[in-house]
Parts: C-alpha cells; structure tokens; sequence
C-alpha cells in the first residue's frame, strides 16, 4: 500500500468516527424532542380529539414522521423538525379550549327552550303510557314493554340533566336533555301516540 493510499483509508477511518460520534452526540436529544412532541400531544388528546380532531390528526402525523426519522437514524432531521412540532402540539390545547368555548356558549343559548318544553312532554308520554297500561287488549303494534323503559329513561335523563346544569356542565346538560326528548319521543311511538309540536332540537352533534 503507498503511502498516500494509506493516508487515504486513515483519513476516511477519523472521517467515520467523527461521523459515528457525531450521530451518537445527537441520538440522545433526538429521543428527548420525540419524547417532548409526545408528553405535549398525550396531556392535549382529550380535548383535542373531540373538538379539534383535525389539527390533532396532523400534529399526530408530523410527530410519525419525526419517529420515522429517528429509526432511520436521521437525528439532524429529528432536530431541526422538532421545535416547529412541539409548538403545533402546545397550541392544540388552546385551540380545543377556544372550539369548547363556542360549542358551550352555543347549547346554553338551547337549554331554555329544552327546560321549557320537556317536563311537559315527558309527563304527557308517561300519563299516555300509564293509561294504556290499564288496558287488558293493546292496539295491534303497540309494544308498551318498551314505552315503559323509555319513559322510566326519560325521567332518571332528566334528573341527570338539570343536575348537569346546575352544576354548570351546560354541554353535558344539553346533551342529556336530547337524549330525554330521544326516550319520550321514542315511547310515544312505542305506543302510537301523537306528539304535539316537537320540542325545539338541540344541535349537540357540533360538541362531538
């Protein structure tokens, strides 16, 4: 071997080296950036999936990739994406916070009508049921099994409900109280009644 080869395959022996602890310098704050995106995106999950899934859905995308890069020992990529990263995934509890606002604000503008019109309706359905009850021979379809399960559902609901409201949970008790007008609405048909003009619906699909 010359000489100069030899200094060849020495200076690319130091080169790798070099390179070898170049990327075990970097190794260890790589995993501790991953780790990072990952605490912030676990604490904002909750409230992120269920009122920003979409901007949860691309920090979650952005942070496998960030994996995909680290398996593929490309710490230099790890650490220049993370910080843009980790601040998209600190912001997702801000925003959920912020959609959980509006949403709130909107079904508390539904509860008065809600509190107005579901005692009534309930009450009305369970005095149709108890009176039917009494009958020895039901109209053919009529399944009065069942209307008494909802009514008894609608009414333990409707606790739960105004409950919530006091306690200021104003989304869970609009939520609850959709699900009371679900239960009387469906006894009456249990029963074939006629309802009276429905309730005015809350639109509790937009805190889901």
């Amino acid at each position: 071997m010359t000489i100069r080869n030899s200094k060849t395959v020495g200076f690319l022996a130091v080169a790798a080296a070099l390179l070898l602890s170049a990327c075990a310098n970097q190794m260890e704050p790589a995993q501790k950036a991953i780790a990072g995106v990952e605490s912030a995106v676990s604490a904002a999950s909750p409230d992120a999936a269920k009122y920003v899934p979409d901007q949860l859905a691309a920090v979650q995308k952005k942070l496998a990739d960030l994996k995909t890069s680290f398996d593929s020992k490309d710490y230099a990529a790890v650490l220049t994406g993370a910080p843009a990263v980790l601040t998209d995934a600190q912001g997702l509890l801000g925003a959920a916070m912020l959609k959980k606002d509006e949403v709130v604000k909107a079904l508390g503008a539904q509860w008065p009508a809600l509190a107005a019109s579901l005692p009534g309706l309930v009450s009305s359905v369970t005095s149709h049921v108890a009176a039917m009850a009494k009958n020895k021979h039901l109209p053919a379809g009529v399944d009065l099994a069942a209307a008494k399960s909802a009514v008894a559902d609608a009414g333990s609901l409707w606790s739960k409900a105004q409950a919530a409201f006091a306690a200021g949970n104003i989304e869970e008790a609009v939520n609850t109280a959709n699900d009371v007008k679900a239960k009387a609405e469906a006894a009456a048909a249990a029963i074939k009644m006629k309802l009276p003009k429905a309730a005015p619906a809350a639109a509790a699909a937009a805190a889901k």
